[in-house]
């Protein structure tokens, strides 16, 4: 895992309009989440409500959000940027949604799984990596986010970070053949 106070790996990927977006043309005031997600992954699908509410009221108090998509797309066709920009579109992301073709940027932050949230602060210092909240596809809980919220609200209050940063459970990211990252344990 990324450890806590690791400056945010640079990107500049597409998004799903065809610019390009980095991470120095964000406009930061107070934190920046960035989410690994993809099209068709049941997790995030279950979610994905959630994360558009989450990021309608954290970017109004100065977190910036923006998702990113790393999956291979030759076996995995149904994230192709293509179909990004209608989830995109019928989600009501408020957020840009950027394609990781490379699969470089995934590495650089070390994400595992769909989704895989880190939430850094207004230096772009890792403050928290780890699970929206315990919900999950036909668990029968409820999505709430807590997770998340208390990571991002102690941000905002300047405090120290959670100490409990449970890692995320989805779909693992689908690497290219050949291209998995050492720290993936293959």
């Amino acid at each position: 895992m990324l450890e806590i106070g690791t400056r945010a790996p640079e990107f500049n990927l597409p998004d799903v309009k065809g610019e390009r977006v980095s991470i120095d043309f964000l406009e930061i005031e107070k934190g920046l989440l960035v989410m690994f997600i993809c099209n068709h992954c049941p997790y995030v699908k279950h979610l994905n409500n959630a994360i558009v509410g989450f990021a309608n009221n954290y970017q109004s108090k100065g977190i910036r959000c923006v998702a990113i998509s790393s999956n291979d797309i030759v076996n995995y066709p149904q994230d192709a940027p293509g179909l990004m920009k209608e989830v995109a579109e019928k989600e009501g992301f408020p957020f840009p949604y950027l394609y990781d073709e490379t699969q470089e940027t995934a590495k650089a932050y070390k994400a595992a799984c769909t989704p895989d949230f880190f939430l850094f602060d207004e230096n772009l210092k890792l403050f928290y990596r780890g699970r929206f909240d315990d919900s999950r596809p036909g668990s029968g809980k409820p999505v709430t986010g807590v997770d998340l919220k208390n990571a991002a609200d102690a941000l905002l209050k300047a405090e120290e970070p959670v100490k409990d940063q449970i890692p995320s459970v989805g779909c693992n990211i689908k690497w290219k053949p050949g291209n998995e990252p050492e720290y993936y344990g293959v």
